[in-house]
C-alpha cells in the first residue's frame, strides 16, 4: 500500500502546486474572477481520470484469463515508461515551472480567454491525473482493495501539504522533497519493470512461447507461502511493491530490473545536481538552504524598515551588513507585505554578510 500511497501523493501534490501557481498568481494580480474558470478545469479533470481509471478497470475484467497476463505486462511495462520521463523531465524543467506556468496565464488573462483558462488547468491537471492511474493500474490488477486505500491516503495528505505551503505559510524546499521522492520512484519503477516482464514470461509459457533461459529462475529462496517474509506477506509485500523484492525470479526479470536502475538511478541523480551546478555557475553562489528562508525573511524586513525610517528613496543596489545595517536602499516597490520580497531582500543581507566575513 505505500508504493501506492506515495504515488498518488506525488501526482497530485504536483497537480495541487500547479493549480496552486495558478491560483495565486490570479490573486496577487487582483484578477481573482478568473479563479472560478480554474476550478471548473480541475474539476473536470479529476472527474475524467476517475472515468479513465474505471474503464480499464471494466476492459481488465472483460479479458480472457490468458490475455489478463499480457495486459497486466503491457501496462506495468508502459507505467515504468510513463513513470520515468515523468521523474526525468521534472528534475531537468521542474525548476522554471512556476515562472512558465504564469507566463502562460498571464497571456491568457490578458486576452480575458475563460474558456481557455478552465482548458489550461483541465489539461495540466488531467495529465497528472492520467499518469496517476496509468501509475496505479498494475498495482489495482494485483491488489484493488489497498490500491484504493493508498491511493486516498495519498492524495488527502498532498492536498493537506498543498494547503499548509501555500495557505498556512509552512516553509519546505520542494525541489529537495522531489529530489528525494524521484529516487524512491526510481526503485519503485525498476521493481515495476521486472514485475511486467514476469507477467510477459507467465502468457508466453500459457500460449507455448519458448525463451529459453531467459525464463528459468535465476533464484529461489527457500521461503513458505505463510511466511509474512514472502513476497506476498504482510513484511515481504512491502519491499515487493517498493523495490521489485520476490521470493523467485526469471533471468529476464532479474536483468531487466537491474539495468533500468543502473541507468535510471544515475540519470536522475545526475540531472537533479546539473540543475543545481547550473544555477551556481549563473549566480555565483550556492542556492540558501530553505531550512533559513525564515531567517532570511525576517531579515529582510528589519532592513526595509530600517529604509523606510530612514526615508531612504534611492535604487535598490547593493546591502552592506557588518553585525548592523550601515547602508541600504529601497523603493516603494520592494516594501510589500509578499513573503518572497523580505526573503529575497535577506538573503542578499545574509550573504553579503558572509562574503565578509569569508
Amino acid at each position: 500500500m505505500f508504493g501506492q500511497f506515495l504515488l498518488a501523493f506525488r501526482e497530485s501534490l504536483e497537480a495541487a502546486l500547479v493549480a496552486a501557481i495558478i491560483l495565486s498568481y490570479l490573486k496577487r494580480t487582483k484578477k481573482n474572477p478568473f479563479s472560478r474558470h480554474v476550478w471548473y478545469g480541475v474539476y473536470l479533470a479529476v472527474g475524467a481520470s476517475l472515468i479513465i481509471g474505471v474503464l480499464i478497470w471494466f476492459l481488465y475484467g472483460s479479458l480472457a484469463v490468458s490475455t489478463k497476463a499480457l495486459f497486466e505486462g503491457a501496462a506495468a511495462i508502459f507505467a515504468v515508461f510513463v513513470l520515468s520521463s515523468m521523474i526525468y523531465w521534472m528534475a531537468t524543467k521542474g525548476r522554471g515551472l512556476k515562472i512558465e506556468m504564469e507566463r502562460r496565464v498571464e497571456a491568457i488573462v490578458t486576452r480575458g480567454a475563460s474558456l481557455a483558462l478552465a482548458s489550461f488547468s483541465f489539461i495540466i491537471v488531467f495529465r497528472e491525473g492520467l499518469e496517476t492511474v496509468l501509475f496505479l493500474t498494475p498495482f489495482l490488477l494485483e491488489d484493488a482493495v489497498g490500491t484504493l486505500l493508498g491511493a486516498f491516503l495519498g492524495i488527502i495528505a498532498s492536498l493537506a501539504l498543498a494547503y499548509l505551503i501555500f495557505v498556512v505559510g509552512m516553509k519546505i524546499n520542494i525541489r529537495k522533497f522531489f529530489y528525494f521522492t524521484s529516487i524512491v520512484l526510481v526503485l519503485l519503477a525498476g521493481g515495476l519493470a521486472g514485475y511486467g516482464v514476469h507477467e510477459i514470461i507467465e502468457y508466453s509459457e500459457e500460449v507455448g512461447v519458448e525463451l529459453g533461459w531467459l525464463s528459468e529462475h535465476a533464484y529461489a529462496l527457500e521461503i513458505s507461502n505463510d511466511s509474512p517474509f514472502h513476497h506476498k506477506g504482510a513484511v515481504g509485500s512491502i519491499f515487493a511493491v517498493m523495490f521489485g523484492y520476490t521470493v523467485k525470479a526469471e533471468w529476464a526479470r532479474v536483468i531487466v530490473h537491474f539495468a533500468y536502475l543502473t541507468i535510471s538511478l544515475p540519470l536522475v541523480i545526475w540531472a537533479y545536481r546539473k540543475q543545481s551546478d547550473e544555477k551556481i555557475a549563473r549566480t555565483g553562489h550556492r542556492p540558501l538552504d530553505e531550512s533559513h528562508a525564515s531567517n532570511a525573511e525576517n531579515t529582510g524586513k528589519v532592513i526595509v524598515a530600517a529604509c523606510m525610517q530612514a526615508k531612504e528613496k534611492c535604487e535598490a543596489k547593493e546591502l552592506i551588513w557588518q553585525g548592523q545595517m550601515h547602508a541600504c536602499s529601497s523603493t516603494s516597490r520592494l516594501v510589500s507585505s509578499e513573503p518572497v520580497t523580505w526573503r529575497l531582500f535577506g538573503v542578499h543581507a545574509i550573504r553579503a554578510q558572509n562574503k565578509r566575513m569569508n
